[in-house]
């Protein structure tokens, strides 16, 4: 028997109403339906010395602490990778708990299970989120007070920059560059980075297309410059421009597409860009930092309004997606 209609549309409305009462706990948004990031009290980013980090072991050491679906968190687990920090920060996972809403630490770590619990433990006043990245200092021996050196990702990956490493480290923001990297940065992390969260969250029609337009709109100037003054994005150097644009394009298939509606066009439609991020997938230590699995698992289980059956789709092995490249329909 057929479902009357009166009933499909109060079914429709109501759970519009409590679709919307959902997606305020993803994000808020302005009148106009525009997803807009939450704001979090700043608090400084510290680097320490050579000396210091010298004088430290294994378990004195400065914690990075990232999350494998964040990511703001790869961003920084990158720099990481690529300057080869492994000598003076230790690097731990977080895990998404999807049922109470936290990181969690496994294993324990200053016997902490939770990330909320390590930011408590280290003094942070509760304005700061406990989230993922954040750099953590235990202190040169046992009755020192833990402290946060950095959670920001922004400021972290460029401290982290400036971090001691070995003199055949990567410069990531030469000072020549600086001005280029801030440029890039300006396009990239509203139009880009936050785009497809724009197009993801946004609460009706006209946000979500005129945050799609925006998003492509600034895949289109990239492509245009790797296509003129390539093979990155600051020229002939890999910047830490580079780095803040990858997390995102590295999730496009797996995440931002299907999921957020980010599907005006396909990456392949973007030649320069798609030859991009197969370079810098295959430089050392990029793809032990990604893992489609789990961005699948935290996106798709975790986003129940976007999400509301937890069905988690297939799709292509990353790392033949990336390294083989797709062939255009002709």
């Amino acid at each position: 028997m057929a479902i009357h209609p009166l009933i499909v549309r109060s079914a429709r409305q109501g759970w519009r109403w409590q679709w919307l009462r959902l997606m305020g706990g993803l994000g808020p948004a302005d009148q106009g339906g525009h997803y807009r990031r939450p704001t979090s009290t700043p608090m400084q980013t510290l680097v320490l010395g050579e000396r210091e980090l010298e004088a430290r072991d294994s378990t004195t050491k400065p914690q990075l602490i990232v999350g494998r679906s964040c990511p703001w968190a790869h961003r920084v687990w990158l720099v990481f990778q690529l300057r080869g920090l492994s000598a003076s920060i230790n690097l731990l996972m977080a895990d998404a708990d999807h049922d109470e809403g936290r990181w969690r630490l496994e294993p324990t770590w200053l016997g902490c299970d939770s990330l909320l619990d390590l930011y408590k433990l280290c003094g942070a006043p509760p304005s700061y989120r406990a989230t993922v990245p954040v750099l953590v200092d235990p202190g040169a021996c046992a009755s020192d007070q833990p402290r946060l050196l950095g959670n920001d990702s922004t400021p972290l990956s460029e401290a982290l920059c400036s971090w001691p490493a070995e003199a055949t480290a990567l410069n990531l923001a030469p000072s020549e560059l600086k001005a280029s990297i801030a440029s890039w940065q300006e396009l990239i992390q509203p139009s880009i980075n936050d785009g497809v969260y724009r197009c993801g969250f946004a609460r009706n029609q006209r946000a979500f297309d005129q945050a799609s337009q925006a998003l492509f709109s600034a895949l289109e100037q990239v492509e245009e410059s790797l296509q003129t003054k390539g093979p990155w994005l600051c020229g002939e150097q890999l910047t830490l421009a580079d780095v803040r644009l990858f997390p995102t394009l590295i999730r496009w298939e797996m995440v931002y597409a299907p999921l957020f509606g980010c599907s005006a066009r396909p990456l392949w439609m973007f030649p320069a860009l798609w030859g991009w991020r197969q370079r810098f997938f295959a430089l050392a230590g990029v793809s032990e930092s990604c893992n489609s699995q789990k961005w699948k698992r935290d996106y798709f289980g975790a986003l129940f309004p976007l999400n509301p059956s937890g069905i988690v789709p297939d799709s292509p092995d990353l790392s033949r997606l990336i390294g083989a490249g797709v062939a255009q329909p002709k």
